[in-house]
């Protein structure tokens, strides 16, 4: 019995450590991920040059990019100019700090593939930057739907257990096919509503990011996120623009947050929601 014990103090301690890894990892990322949502839009470089001051170019020192930490001692402006930093900084690092634990968390306590990290880590990069820079500018970057593609292209036939086979060629068959028909059916979508409303009534970025989505999560996972994104755009939308002053005269919306929230969403609940739907089936044709 106090071998057990012993056993089961271990397993908590080694779980807490993960816990404090995964915050601290995703915040690191986090940093990163505010880079390419600045970057990557204007068409720079993710790299070159280093990080620095967007008012006086003033480069950012080392002790000046720790994530959040960095923030708060700075009081949220630059050492050099005194501009203010934007809070979006500290929100991204904080968000994907949180969002990385939680992704560990649904894969150790759901037993899922440890490849299960890789798709969900990395799409859920994907999600933040892509709902960030629709609000800021929107557009979805193609470096960002592009990416998930083919980190699913690539990923599918060397973790075959995330697609629940044991087969390479079967994971990548079902990779491609999510791709194509969940991209193909919101490009469909996006003709369609074109059609009906002489005008644009769904983006590309948008379309290419259900293909992305498709690739990483399957269809089951991108075929959910257009429709909880849709919904809570629905619910959302009307929301937004009797809370936020500069929404209040905005006539389209920007569906990338949205879809971002659909597939977070799935990331997390997807064993419920599968569960749901089995029930409600069941309850349908009963």
């Amino acid at each position: 019995m106090l071998e057990l014990f012993e056993m089961f103090r271990m397993e908590q301690r080694f779980f807490m450590f993960g816990l404090i890894s995964t915050f601290i990892l995703g915040c690191c990322i986090g940093s990163f991920l505010n880079v390419c949502i600045w970057r990557v839009p204007r068409g720079m470089s993710v790299v070159s040059p280093p990080s620095h001051c967007p008012n006086c170019d003033h480069q950012i020192r080392a002790w000046e990019n720790i994530p959040i930490l960095s923030w708060i001692f700075l009081n949220g402006k630059c050492s050099s100019c005194k501009k203010p930093i934007s809070a979006r900084y500290i929100l991204v690092e904080l968000m994907f700090g949180f969002i990385y634990t939680l992704i560990y968390m649904t894969v150790i306590l759901k037993n899922l593939p440890p490849s299960a990290l890789l798709f969900y880590g990395i799409f859920s990069a994907i999600l933040i930057c892509s709902a960030f820079t629709d609000c800021e500018l929107g557009i979805i970057p193609d470096e960002f739907t592009y990416l998930g593609i083919a980190v699913g292209l690539i990923l599918s036939p060397l973790c075959p257990s995330f697609w629940h086979t044991a087969s390479r060629p079967a994971a990548l068959l079902l990779c491609v096919g999510s791709i194509v028909v969940g991209g193909g059916l919101l490009a469909g979508c996006s003709l369609l509503g074109k059609w009906i409303f002489k005008r644009e009534a769904l983006g590309w970025g948008d379309v290419k990011l259900v293909a992305a989505a498709g690739a990483m999560l399957g269809l089951p996972g991108a075929l959910f996120m257009v429709i909880a994104g849709s919904l809570s755009g629905l619910l959302g939308f009307p929301v937004l623009r009797l809370a936020v002053r500069k929404y209040r005269h905005r006539k389209t919306m920007k569906f990338g947050p949205f879809l971002a929230f659909g597939g977070m969403a799935w990331i997390f609940f997807s064993d419920r929601i599968l569960h749901w739907f089995e029930v409600l089936r069941g309850s349908l044709l009963g």
